[in-house]
């Protein structure tokens, strides 16, 4: 099967546009209290974001498609309003045991997984390790096998050994053009963000010395628990859909079909043509689209 091509749009997405903010939630759970928002009826689509973000990535894409699914987007241990308790382990095998842990507090039978870069990640590890709690699997441009880390990273990682993290996020909190060439390397239009934008998904990030060192402790990590659940992911039949954005310097469109040959449930690769690593910020439409169409497939099917 070929991929999908996607490309079209209507240019940036305007800040404003996006629904109003939802009242962040916990779910008590053995990895910490669990922050995410909560939205819509019905079966319940799961949101995991990835590093430096948190719940408030998904707001855009969840306004168009809560008319579906109860929407619920956690923020990750180490990211966002979720409270952790200090030097717990943040690993993609820890996130994905609290996803697990989270469907248990919720009481969430079955969930339709949606999850772009270290998110997705962790969304593989959770839906091989726990196949059964899996409605479907939705996989944008993230962290796959062994392409961990992506080089373009690695000067961000030598500045987390050196102890530079800290003074990098507040110099991002103290001047929103810094921001912009910081996220740059993953948006289109860093531009078009606003800094309220940046400053909601920076300011829990570095608000203290605990939080920062959080975070470094997130980049702690190898490809190691990626490569591990290959076996498991090449068993998963939950039906699967990846949808990548064409011009993301960090994970290549070879990932998608990478995905695409590996899990037997998967449907199809959508390319999503120009849009880079953050696309569900600034181009929900191009994830929207493909998303209603696969879940509502999915419906007819059952």
């Amino acid at each position: 099967m070929q991929g999908s091509r996607c490309s079209s749009r209507s240019g940036p997405f305007v800040e404003g546009t996006e629904m109003a903010p939802d009242t962040m939630r916990y779910a008590k759970t053995p990895s910490g209290d669990i922050a995410y928002v909560d939205r819509g009826d019905g079966a319940t689509a799961l949101f995991v974001h990835g590093v430096f973000l948190n719940s408030h990535l998904w707001r855009h894409v969840m306004a168009q498609v809560s008319d579906l699914r109860r929407c619920v987007a956690v923020d990750l241990l180490a990211h966002g309003a979720t409270r952790i308790t200090g030097d717990q382990d943040v690993s993609f095998d820890a996130q994905a045991r609290m996803l697990e842990e989270v469907c248990q507090a919720l009481n969430l039978d079955q969930v339709d997984v949606v999850a772009n870069d270290s998110g997705g990640g962790i969304a593989q590890i959770f839906a091989a390790r726990h196949p059964s709690r899996i409605r479907s699997l939705t996989l944008t441009n993230c962290d796959v096998h062994d392409n961990y880390p992506p080089a373009p990273l690695l000067p961000l990682m030598k500045a987390v050994d050196d102890g530079r993290l800290g003074s990098i996020g507040r110099g991002m909190l103290n001047d929103v053009t810094f921001a912009r060439k910081f996220f740059g390397v993953g948006l289109e239009h860093p531009e078009s963000v606003s800094e309220e934008t940046f400053r909601t998904y920076l300011a829990p990030l570095f608000a203290n010395p605990d939080r920062v060192r959080d975070l470094e402790r997130f980049f702690k990590l190898d490809c190691n628990q990626t490569v591990a659940v290959e076996p498991l992911l090449r068993r998963l039949e939950a039906p699967s859909l990846v949808v990548w954005g064409t011009d993301d310097i960090f994970f290549p469109l070879k990932w998608a079909y990478w995905l695409r040959d590996t899990i037997p449930g998967c449907r199809d690769v959508i390319e999503v043509q120009g849009a880079k690593l953050f696309f569900p910020e600034e181009r929900p439409e191009d994830l929207v689209r493909p998303l209603r169409a696969f879940w509502q497939a999915g419906s007819r099917r059952g």
